[in-house]
This record gives C-alpha cells, sequence and structure tokens, in this order.
C-alpha cells in the first residue's frame, strides 16, 4: 500500500484563531459595557449608536457568530484534517470561508449599532448579510464534504458526526428563519406573522443554540479532550447514542421558549415533552467526555488546558439539566422573562463555549508554534479568575431571578398586587446587577491574559504553515455491508448516506411542529376588529425595532392572574396577524407593553423618551432624546405597505395612495396633545422662534420621530374591547 506525503494547511487554523482571539475580547467588552448600563442607564447618553437597545444585539452577535464561530473553524479546520488525514479540499475555499465571515462579522458591527435589524434573537441581521451568510456556510459545508471526499481515513469519527449535523442543520435552520421580502437595501419584513413568527423563530433561535454552541462542541469535544488527556473516548456505543439521540430530539424543545403565550397549546407542550426527553443524550455526552478523563485525574490538577475542559463539559451538563427543567410549565412560570434565564444562558456561554475555547486555544497554540506554553501560571491564573468570574456573573443573577418572579407574583389579601409599581422590582436587583458587572470584569480580565500568554507563545516558537503528514492511500472496498461488520461502522465509510440520515433526523421535528401552522387556516383564531397599523403606526412600530426595545419589553401577557392584574387581559393569538417580525421579546427589564395604549398620555411618553427617570423614579431606561430631534423619515412608507400587501396584509390602493395624508392628519393630533403640557409648549415655541432668529430650519413636532412612536404606543393593545364587570 503506498504511503502518501502531504501537507496540513496550519495556516487558515491560525487565521480562524486569531479572529477568535480578537472577535472575543471585542465581544465581552461590549457585553461589559452593556452590563454596565443597568447600573448607568446614561452612560452614553444622547448618542443613538451606542444604545443599549442597539448594543445587546451586537454583543450577542460578537460573542455567538464572532468569538464562538471562529473558534468552531478553528477547531473544526484542525481536527477535520487529521482525522481525516488529509488536507482542507481547497485552500480557495478555506480563505473565502475566513475572509467571507470576517466580513460578515465587520457588516453586523456596521449595521447593528445604526439600527439597521430584524429584531429576531441570535438572527438580527437584514436580508443582504443573510444572504452572505448563507453563502458563506454553503463554502465550508463544501470544504468539509470535499475533505471528506478525499480522505485516507476509510470510517469518519465521531466528531465529524457532529460537524456533518452542524453544516446541515444550521444551513436549514437559518434559510427557513430568515425568509423576509425586502423593502429596501438594508430593510425587509419577515415573511412569517405573529404566532407563525414566533415559531419559527425559536424553533431557530433554540436550535441555533443547539446546532451552533453545542453539537459543533462537541465534535470538538470528542477530538481534543482525548488529545490532551491522551485517553481513548470513554464509549464508542454511548457516542452513537448521544450523536442520533440529541440531534433527533433537540430540534422540536423550541417551543418550551413560548409556554403560557399565545401558541396554541399542542405545539408548546410537544416542546415540553421533548426537552425532557433532551437531558438523556445530553447528560450522556457529558458523561462521555469526563469518564475520557478516567485515569488522567492526575493530569488534570496541573494541566490548565484539562482544567478549562473539565470545567466547560460540566457547565454543558449544568445548562443541559437546566435547560429541561426550565421547560416544564411550572418552573417556566416562575423563570421566564426574568434574570434567571439570563443566568442559563450565561452558564453556557460562559463555561461550555468560552472554557473550552480557551482550552483548545491553550492546547493549539504551541502544537502550531513548536513551542511550549510561555506560562502555565498565567493559564491557571485565567482559569481561577475566569472561574470565579462565571460564579460571581450568575449565581446573583438566579437571586434577581427568583426575586423578580416572586416580587411580581405577590397579592395583598385584598387581592391588589404588592408590588403594583414595576420599579419596585427593579430596585431590589440592583445589588445583583453591581455583582453581575464585576463577574463579567473578571471574565474579560482573563481573556486579556490569554492573550498575553499567546502572543508570548507565539514569539518564543516557530510558525509551521504547511505541516508535513503521510498515510496510505484509502483503499477502494465493497459498499456493501460485510460479514461481521455492524451497521453502523459501515454507515461510518458511506458519508453520504450518514449525512443524508442525519438531514432526515433534523428535518422531522421542525416540519411536525412549523408546516400545520402554514398551511391550517384555523391555526389562528381570527379577531375581526384586529387592523393593521396605520402608516405613522408602522414608522412608530419599524423606530421601536431599530431601537431595540424588544430587549427589554416583552409584547406577551401570559394568562397568570398577577400578569392580568398587572397588565391588563392576557394576549389572543389573532391580535399579533399583522405583526412581521412578533415583538413577544424574552426578557423583562421593564414592563410589558402589549396593552400600553391608552394608559398614559401622550404628553407622559414625551417626557419618558427624554427623561425616563423625571416620570418613573427608579428607571434604568436610558434617555432617547433622538427621537425628538431626528424628522421622521417617511419617503419609503408607500415601499413598505406594498411589500406588506404582497405578504398578505390587507392594506387597500386608497390607503396606500394615502398614506402621508394619513400620517400628517394623525401626526397632527399627537403635536396637538402635546400642547396640553404647558411646558412643552413654552419649549416648543421657543425652539421655533430661536430657529427663526437664527435661520435655522425648524421641523415641526409632528415631523419628528417621537409623534411616530407615540402612535404605535398608543395603538398596543387597542385592537380588542375587553369586557370590565360595573
Amino acid at each position: 500500500m503506498e504511503v502518501q506525503k502531504f501537507y496540513y494547511d496550519n495556516k487558515i487554523v491560525k487565521n480562524f484563531i486569531y479572529a477568535t482571539i480578537i472577535w472575543g475580547v471585542v465581544g465581552m467588552s461590549v457585553g461589559l459595557l452593556v452590563a454596565f448600563m443597568f447600573l448607568f442607564p446614561n452612560l452614553t447618553d444622547g448618542i443613538s449608536w451606542l444604545s443599549f437597545g442597539r448594543l445587546r444585539p451586537l454583543h450577542t452577535n460578537a460573542v455567538i457568530f464572532a468569538f464562538v464561530g471562529n473558534a468552531i473553524f478553528a477547531g473544526v479546520y484542525y481536527s477535520t484534517q487529521r482525522l481525516l488525514k488529509a488536507r482542507m479540499f481547497n485552500d480557495l475555499l478555506s480563505k473565502i470561508n475566513f475572509w467571507g465571515w470576517q466580513l460578515i462579522i465587520v457588516a453586523a458591527a456596521f449595521t447593528l449599532p445604526l439600527g439597521y435589524t430584524s429584531s429576531k434573537e441570535y438572527a438580527e441581521l437584514e436580508w443582504p448579510i443573510d444572504i452572505a451568510i448563507a453563502v458563506i456556510w454553503v463554502v465550508f459545508g463544501a470544504n468539509l464534504i470535499g475533505t471528506i471526499i478525499k480522505r485516507r481515513q476509510r470510517h469518519i469519527y465521531v466528531a465529524i458526526w457532529f460537524y456533518l449535523a452542524t453544516f446541515v442543520t444550521v444551513a436549514v435552520l437559518h434559510i427557513v428563519n430568515s425568509m423576509a421580502l425586502p423593502v429596501s437595501a438594508l430593510k425587509s419584513y419577515s415573511a412569517y406573522a405573529g404566532v407563525q413568527d414566533a415559531l419559527v423563530q425559536w424553533w431557530y433561535g433554540h436550535n441555533a443554540v443547539a446546532f451552533f454552541l453545542t453539537t459543533p462542541f462537541l465534535g470538538l469535544m470528542y477530538y481534543f479532550v482525548p488529545k490532551a488527556a491522551n485517553r481513548p473516548v470513554y464509549s464508542y456505543r454511548l457516542s452513537i447514542v448521544h450523536f442520533w439521540s440529541l440531534i433527533f430530539i433537540y430540534i422540536w424543545a423550541g417551543p418550551h421558549h413560548l409556554l403560557y403565550t399565545a401558541l396554541p397549546d399542542w405545539a408548546q407542550n410537544l416542546g415540553v415533552a421533548f426537552s425532557v426527553m433532551l437531558l438523556a443524550p445530553s447528560w450522556g455526552g457529558m458523561i462521555n467526555g469526563l469518564l475520557t478523563l478516567r485515569g488522567a485525574w492526575d493530569k488534570v490538577r496541573v494541566d490548565p488546558v484539562l482544567k478549562f475542559m473539565v470545567v466547560a463539559i460540566t457547565g454543558y451538563g449544568m445548562a443541559t439539566f437546566e435547560g429541561p427543567m426550565l421547560a416544564l410549565k411550572n418552573v417556566n412560570a416562575i423563570a421566564h422573562y426574568t434574570d434567571w434565564i439570563v443566568a442559563h444562558v450565561h452558564v453556557g456561554a460562559l463555561a461550555w463555549n468560552g472554557f473550552f475555547t480557551f482550552g483548545m486555544i491553550y492546547w493549539l497554540i504551541p502544537r502550531m508554534f513548536k513551542s511550549k506554553l510561555w506560562s502555565l501560571k498565567l493559564a491557571n491564573l485565567h482559569f481561577w479568575i475566569g472561574t470565579l468570574g462565571i460564579i460571581l456573573y450568575a449565581l446573583p443573577l438566579y437571586v434577581a431571578g427568583f426575586v423578580q418572579a416572586s416580587m411580581w407574583k405577590q397579592f395583598n389579601p385584598d387581592g391588589t398586587l404588592v408590588y403594583g409599581n414595576f420599579l419596585e422590582t427593579v430596585s431590589q436587583i440592583m445589588p445583583m446587577y453591581w455583582m453581575r458587572a464585576i463577574g463579567g470584569s473578571m471574565f474579560i480580565i482573563g481573556m486579556f491574559i490569554l492573550v498575553y500568554n499567546i502572543i508570548q507563545t507565539i514569539r518564543s516558537g516557530s510558525a509551521v504553515t504547511d505541516e508535513l503528514a503521510e498515510a496510505p492511500e484509502l483503499e477502494k472496498v465493497t459498499k456493501k455491508q460485510t460479514k461481521g461488520e455492524g451497521y453502523h461502522t459501515w454507515l461510518e465509510r458511506r458519508p453520504v448516506k450518514f449525512t443524508l440520515y442525519a438531514t432526515i433526523a433534523i428535518i422531522i421535528g421542525g416540519a411536525v411542529q412549523i408546516i400545520p401552522s402554514l398551511i391550517v387556516d384555523d391555526y389562528i383564531p381570527q379577531i375581526s376588529s384586529v387592523k393593521p397599523y396605520t402608516p405613522l403606526e408602522l414608522e412608530g412600530r419599524d423606530l421601536y425595532i431599530r431601537e431595540g426595545c424588544v430587549g427589554c419589553h416583552s409584547q406577551m401577557i401570559r394568562p397568570f392572574r398577577s400578569e392580568v392584574e398587572r397588565y391588563g387581559e392576557y394576549s389572543k393569538a389573532g391580535e399579533f396577524v399583522y405583526d412581521r417580525p412578533f415583538l413577544w421579546g424574552s426578557k423583562r427589564t421593564g414592563p410589558d407593553l402589549h396593552r400600553i395604549g391608552g394608559k398614559y398620555s401622550d404628553n407622559w411618553h414625551f417626557n419618558h423618551f427624554y427623561d425616563p427617570q423625571t416620570t418613573s423614579d427608579g428607571s434604568i431606561m436610558p434617555s432617547y432624546k433622538w427621537f425628538i430631534r431626528n424628522k421622521l423619515d417617511k419617503s419609503s412608507i408607500v415601499s413598505k405597505m406594498e411589500t406588506l400587501v404582497a405578504l398578505g396584509v390587507p392594506y387597500s390602493e386608497e390607503e396606500i395612495a394615502g398614506a402621508e395624508y394619513s400620517m400628517a392628519e394623525q401626526s397632527a393630533k399627537i403635536e396637538q396633545n402635546l400642547y396640553n403640557d404647558p411646558d412643552f409648549a413654552e419649549a416648543y415655541e421657543a425652539d421655533k422662534a430661536a430657529a427663526a432668529e437664527n435661520g435655522e430650519e425648524f421641523v415641526e413636532m409632528r415631523d419628528r420621530e417621537v409623534v411616530a412612536m407615540i402612535a404605535y404606543l398608543q395603538r398596543l393593545g387597542t385592537d380588542i374591547k375587553v369586557k370590565t364587570e360595573e
């Protein structure tokens, strides 16, 4: 058998590692800034592109897709070549994958702070960037599959199984969830509305966590943990059960993010059932990872790489125990919309993804530069300060979640809420937010320690761009299952069939849940009084989306006594049929807004945007003074309405033709209402006189963004008439 010599491509791996480190610093820094905004709401006062609502999606995208995404590519490109005994299929595809992904990240870094967002959780980027993501992801998949085809190793190892499932599933999730109709170069409306949009989004959102933050890292675990410990994987059979059960069950669990909402009960219950079942394969993977270290615990005590990986796998186990628990309806009723969910997410993100990435980097860099890690002491310091940072971050938020849930639900003997003012619950958890900020600071300090240690390690070594390797060429064998060969062993040498089976496994759950919502006419009960938004309200809604208000405010009142008492009648599925995208939210830093319409005067909203603390003592909402300064851009209202008509919103030709007149009429009424406040009238007339005296252009209040925002908020929840007892 001829032994062939070839070279592993280390340059692409190094590029992805460097990008991982750089974007990690950026993403965590933005996250820390966002954490301090809870303590100092006006930290970036008056700077719209540095407001909380715009920076939060930048933080999540930078950490998930820039930091973790580049780490995935680094680990996959390194391990795939060695597991398949082949250089990556095509160097050009590798370069396109790298530079294309970085350009996407840069595009996100510009567009999100500027307010170009779809507002969908973990999928906020607008349609041109979504297309670019799909293209680059296909490039990655083609490179991976091409490498599998030209492999010199007959059977594909378990890590490759997870890489293939990741590629296929993320492609399906991204394409289906990103379906939208463009209005302009950076504005689109979701192809789905209301309940349908919520179902598709959380099918995507949950499985983005599953198949971007979990399955690729499980593949990396199956490669790097045995390598770092110099031990074989604990159980091959367990890895088979782990893989197939995980990818089949995970895809069904998305509806557990929508419990007690307007989603049909059967879909909610299906999500609960599969979420509970998910515990078994998740813990099977954790056990397989930890028991791989059997006999190597002495090494764990001294090796920082293994320390990071052990805590990472443990964090994965904790998060995947907590996930099914949070999917139980009685637990979800307590936890949802509170900071408990934030703690849960960050145990997974900081421990599982963050720590595993750190361990992988500490293991890879010395080997790629033919040197030893510059300082084991610094790596150990990073481990301990990072671990303490995770604890100080997560534990206070768990406490905050319990405090919020308890205060929101307490009643007096006479049936009134004990804490009727939402801000009373906010003030009680401020010490927890301080501790969260301290924990986050410690975690990022650890990141800077890694940066210094890695730079010194690189300086002390010499890079090996093309690493020489050799392996015998792959011999052709029968495609049929041979005598004594297990079925799965046979399947492992049939990658096309393997990928096909994996694709079927992940499509079943999504199809069962989503297709009925698209084809069953009475899936969402219609409410005749629910009408499309007026042109001015539509513009206000788009401003609400632009500013990321959904990051702090929900628009979904669940059928709980406490929520109905606090906010009003619980939300009905038929109320959201014209909402593209849906805005139910996933966290209440502020109160729910679904029934806010008519609750306060136009003047109250105006003053609330100008300085929230003057209307709501103790509020941690930042000011939105630019709403009051900015002229409302009405130039695209006709295009917006025509796009929505194409998606099924029943605007008539007359309504579209008269959009500008309708906006002028409604905005004039709001401006007149604002004059009811003598302070407003005096200040407004003074501004107008000053502009005239200085020869400056003066924008009438009716033409400013704040009026559209007020119109939208005053509309919320007013489509249905709720009967009240006399």
